[in-house]
């Protein structure tokens, strides 16, 4: 019974040579497979939020329809007025319900010391 509990002792900790396919067999390599079952675990990971997504897509699709038939046409005309959006402050909502847009005052240029005759500007 020594005998074998020693023998046994011996040879677990030798380590077991992996298998690998021949390079001339044909299928996915180890970073192939690899590769597919993460995006297969992503994939079942996204599923739920996808789901939910895809649920309220549902649910909004045809008040967003609405919305774009009734102001499409006066947001097309804003797009065309207002050129460059960074030159206004965020949007107010006044008591009475109007929305205004107000341009950004524009700032006057920094006053910046002339350099000298080499170029260089003295701090």
């Amino acid at each position: 019974m020594k005998r074998i509990v020693l023998i046994v002792a011996l040879l677990l900790p030798l380590p077991v040579a992996a298998q690998e396919s021949p390079p001339d067999e044909e299928g996915p390599s180890l970073m192939e497979r690899g590769a597919q079952l993460f995006f297969r675990g992503l994939a079942e990971e996204m599923d739920p939020a996808l789901r939910g997504l895809r649920d309220f897509a549902e649910e909004a699709g045809p008040a967003m329809q609405s919305f774009m038939a009734e102001m499409g046409p006066a947001l097309v005309d804003l797009f065309e007025t207002v050129k460059d959006f960074s030159a206004y402050h965020p949007p107010e909502i006044l008591p009475n319900g109007d929305i205004i847009l107000r341009r950004k005052a524009e700032e006057p240029p920094l006053d910046l010391p002339e350099p000298g005759p080499n170029g260089e500007v003295e701090l």
